[in-house]
C-alpha cells in the first residue's frame, strides 16, 4: 500500500510556522491572533465584574474641560529613572512585559513582546516602544499642570499602576497624546484592558476626564 499524502492543512501549518521563525528571528514584527481566553502580554480576559469595578472607579472620577497646555514639556515629567548599575525604568518594563528575555547585566538585549494595542510581535528590544498609558500631555490638561516636578517624575516612571506598557513603536506613535475618544487600540480585543487600566491610572493619580473621554470609556468597558 503507498504511503499517505501528507494533509494539506499540516502542509500549510507548518510552512506558516517555518516563516514566523525565520522572520522573528530576524527581529521583525508580525501580527500575531489571540488565544481564547488570552491577550497579548500573557494577560487574561477581563470578567464582567472587573468591568463594573472600573465603571464605578469612573463614575467617581471629576469630568472638566480639558486644560491649557501652556508651559508644556516632556522635561517637566523626568523620565526613564536610574534602577541602578546603568540601568533604568524602560529596562524593568522590558523585562516585566516580555518573555524569554534576556539581560547584559540588567540591559536587556533581547527577548519577544507582543504589543497588546496592534498585536504586533517583536524581538528586538531597540523596536520597543515604552507607551504612558494616560501620555504625559494629557496628564498635564488633565492636572498634572499643578503638580510638582518631582511628582510628575513619579508619573512618568510609575510601575506600580498600569502606566506603563511595552508596545509596538507604530502604535504608540499613533496614539500620541490622545484619549479614548480620539485613540483606541487597533485591537478591539485590547479594549476592556485598556479602558480598565486608563481608569485605574487616571484614579490613581486623581486626574480629570472629559464627557467625550468618559463616554469613550464607558463604551469600551462593554466590550468586557
Amino acid at each position: 500500500m503507498p504511503p499517505r499524502p501528507t494533509p494539506r492543512r499540516t502542509v500549510r501549518v507548518t510552512v506558516a510556522l517555518l516563516a514566523l521563525t525565520a522572520v522573528t528571528a530576524a527581529g521583525c514584527e508580525v501580527t500575531v491572533t489571540d488565544e481564547p481566553g488570552s491577550k497579548p502580554g500573557g494577560k487574561t480576559t477581563n470578567s464582567t465584574r472587573d468591568a463594573k469595578t472600573a465603571q464605578a472607579a469612573l463614575d467617581k472620577l471629576t469630568v472638566a474641560r480639558s486644560g491649557s497646555m501652556a508651559r508644556y514639556s516632556r522635561d517637566r515629567f523626568p523620565h526613564w529613572r536610574s534602577t541602578g548599575d546603568n540601568c533604568d525604568v524602560r529596562d524593568t518594563v522590558l523585562k516585566r512585559d516580555g518573555t524569554k528575555v534576556k539581560v547584559s547585566g540588567c540591559n536587556v538585549v533581547a527577548g519577544t513582546w507582543i504589543s497588546a494595542y496592534d498585536g504586533l510581535r517583536i524581538t528586538d528590544p531597540a523596536k520597543v516602544d515604552i507607551d504612558h498609558m494616560v501620555p504625559l500631555a494629557n496628564a498635564w490638561r488633565s492636572g498634572a499642570s499643578s503638580w510638582t516636578d518631582d511628582k510628575r517624575g513619579d508619573f512618568a516612571n510609575d510601575v506600580d499602576d498600569p502606566q506603563l506598557i511595552a508596545v509596538s513603536a507604530a502604535s504608540n506613535r499613533s496614539k500620541g497624546d490622545q484619549d479614548p475618544s480620539t485613540w483606541k487600540p487597533q485591537r478591539t480585543a485590547a479594549w476592556c484592558q485598556y479602558a480598565e487600566d486608563w481608569i485605574e491610572v487616571k484614579s490613581q493619580w486623581k486626574l480629570t476626564v472629559t464627557t467625550a473621554e468618559k463616554k469613550a470609556l464607558t463604551d469600551m468597558l462593554r466590550n468586557c
